[in-house]
């Protein structure tokens, strides 16, 4: 029979530990001569990010040793590392942001070694003419996190210097040559927009010597996004775009026409964070595999629709989606699935996996079933949301007891939360701690007008709608309202503390590498990196034209009304979100009276990659937790409050 226990006291078989090494796994996956490669990101090397094949009769292998860190810095988040060409592996190294060759057991850089620590990066690695990789080349050009310079490059792989093909734009996607040789296409946007605002596709000859001839526009604009583009024949390109307000797959003609292959108001496409992410890929006979709001699904040009696959595996990574021989490769996870290498046949439904599931992964049961709920804001919008409920077979609670529960906040504010397995969740709701993740105004996966509720009201819209979610939640008996709390990092951390300093919904808040002045982040002082530097033209307004709004909206202001206790993690090599603002918010509540914790980790960028610094953030939030919202934490270390 299960023990009466109070929530949050419930004794649990997942650990932090569980959590950390699930904080890995595959990205970049691509196919090789017919197998299956695939960059590895591994907590327990420091957070190496390992470059592995699959075997042919199974099991898998690393192609690189340690320590070659097989990732790039470009725009902060990274583009594609590493691809096989002419024989040979081609990758960019995390230490010296180089590109490299393996060729022959033998590996040599392909580049110079920067004048100044990080000056040059590489990312988005293309096939290009014969004996080049393409790539996007960035510049640091000054002191100033924005005096940045992009160009697209070809890269020869015998070592001789590279050559520049493209300029002019602030933000480009490295070009891509068309089967016969004679038309490279990429994507450019330029500030203030995002690539999920704006974008164009570009296309231009390819001359004998190598050179490009004059770029024309074939698709997007200042408020159409083009996130992918591949071409399909050498006069004709398959690309995922959203005039009518829906990334929907387009077949786009040189000669300037244009076809939507399957109308639908979904989500066949997504936010390009990183370059080189891909939404489809096509399978012939008129069929492409693409993901509908992350989940598989077929879409069929002969009757314009798009079925989704019936697989518990239903949630599936932009970081690499193959049409393999047997059916259709990607990374993917589920809801009881960690996310895996696997292989899908998308006519039953049935895949096996390339990468197993972690050896020390918790039993189901202990495992908590999302559910998906749609909420009603205050001014009557939907608000997606994904509720954790509190998930432990060997323990109930005490008759009338609610539960606390913590609102996850994910971060962009142009990203999703999903129904995928997070262990991060279960290590609360295995001990009696709810969760719910909000899809807030602004978040992808619902079209642009439901993405454009955030225009000009970050801090406003996001703050409303996972308040309104956490009191729903009070309101049906559901969630304790004496004990919410919030969390997040980066946007998520923005909203989770502007949450705690301007609303009184919540009794606690984990705010983790987050942005907490605007002007400081993006105005005046222009802290973050160039990628986001003017992200808030369009998220908050133009700056100083409204930098009252700046102003108001920025938890820095509000330092002094905090309604509750907070806790900060924050990595200490962020360029992103740096660690001064986190520094100065907490200098601001030091003698407040208000218990607050600051926890400051060497060696971690932007979100945390290391075994250790994952074990420690969440063992610290639990002991947050326990001791803001009056339960016992003994199987964690204390984390000491500081008033």
């Amino acid at each position: 029979m299960p023990r009466i226990s109070p929530h949050g006291t419930w004794t649990s078989p997942v650990t932090a530990a569980d959590a950390a090494a699930a904080g890995g796994g595959a990205q970049w996956l691509a196919s090789v001569d017919g197998a299956l490669w695939w960059a590895e990101a591994r907590p327990a090397e420091g957070g190496r990010v390992a470059l592995v094949r699959a075997l042919p009769g199974g099991g898998a292998e690393d192609v690189l040793p340690a320590p070659w860190n097989v990732r790039n810095r470009v725009h902060e988040y990274g583009g594609r590392p590493w691809l096989a060409v002419d024989s040979a592996v081609v990758f960019t190294h995390w230490a010296d942001q180089r590109v490299y060759a393996l060729k022959d057991g033998d590996v040599s850089a392909l580049t110079p070694e920067p004048a100044t620590p990080q000056g040059v990066r590489y990312g988005d690695l293309r096939p290009g003419r014969a004996g080049e990789v393409w790539a996007v080349r960035e510049r640091s050009t000054g002191p100033r996190r924005t005096d940045i310079s992009r160009e697209l490059v070809a890269i020869p792989l015998n070592g001789s210097a590279e050559r520049v093909l493209v300029e002019g734009h602030r933000f480009f996607t490295a070009p891509q040559l068309s089967p016969d040789g004679a038309h490279a296409a990429w994507l450019a946007w330029d500030h203030p927009a995002m690539p999920w605002d704006g974008t164009e596709l570009f296309v231009a000859p390819v001359a004998a010597d190598g050179s490009f001839g004059e770029a024309r526009v074939l698709a997007g604009g200042p408020e159409v996004a083009v996130c992918q583009v591949s071409w399909e024949t050498p006069d004709r390109l398959l690309v995922l775009a959203d005039p009518d307000g829906w990334w929907n797959l387009h077949r786009v003609g040189l000669d300037g026409s244009s076809v939507n292959l399957a109308p639908v108001e979904r989500e066949l496409g997504g936010p390009m964070w990183k370059l080189g992410t891909s939404w489809f890929a096509p399978l012939g006979d008129g069929k492409h595999a693409v993901l509908d709001s992350g989940r598989p699904a077929i879409l069929d040009e002969s009757d314009g629709s798009v079925t989704r696959v019936d697989t518990e595996l239903t949630v599936w990574s932009s970081t690499g989606l193959v049409a393999t021989a047997d059916g259709i490769a990607g990374i993917a996870g589920g809801p009881r699935h960690e996310s895996a290498v696997v292989v899908l046949d998308p006519g039953t439904g049935k895949w096996r996996e390339l990468t197993p599931q972690p050896a020390s992964l918790p039993p189901a049961e202990y495992l908590p079933v999302p559910q998906e709920r749609v909420f009603t804001g205050a001014d009557g919008a939907e608000i997606p949301a994904y509720v954790f409920p509190p998930t432990n077979p060997d323990f109930v609670a005490p008759e009338g007891e609610l539960p606390p529960y913590v609102v996850h906040v994910h971060g962009g504010p142009t990203g999703h939360s999903s129904e995928s397995l997070d262990l991060d969740f279960a290590y609360f709701t295995s001990r009696g701690i709810g969760v719910v993740a909000v899809n807030y105004g602004g978040s992808t996966g619902y079209g642009r007008a439901f993405r454009e509720r955030l225009r000009e009201q970050w801090g406003v819209v996001d703050v409303r709608d996972c308040a309104a979610v956490a009191e729903a939640l009070v309101a049906e008996g559901i969630a304790d309202r004496a004990r919410l709390g919030i969390r997040g990092g980066s946007a998520g951390g923005f909203t989770s503390a502007a949450s705690i300093t301007m609303t009184r919904t919540y009794a606690a808040a984990t705010v983790k590498f987050p942005i907490l002045d605007f002007a400081g982040w993006t105005g005046e002082g222009g802290e973050t990196h160039d990628f986001e530097s003017q992200y808030l033209v369009s998220m908050v307004g133009p700056y100083p034209e409204t930098a009252e709004r700046y102003r108001e909206r920025s938890p820095m202001t509000h330092v002094g009304s905090l309604a509750g206790p907070v806790l900060f993690l924050q990595g200490l090599e962020d360029e992103i979100c740096p660690p001064d603002q986190a520094d100065r918010f907490v200098a601001g509540i030091d003698g407040s009276g208000i218990p607050h914790a600051y926890l400051r980790f060497e060696g971690e960028q932007h979100g945390f990659r290391k075994a250790e610094t994952i074990v420690a953030a969440l063992e610290a939030e639990l002991s947050f937790y326990g001791q803001v919202f009056g339960f016992e934490t003994p199987d964690v270390p204390r984390l000491e409050l500081t008033r």
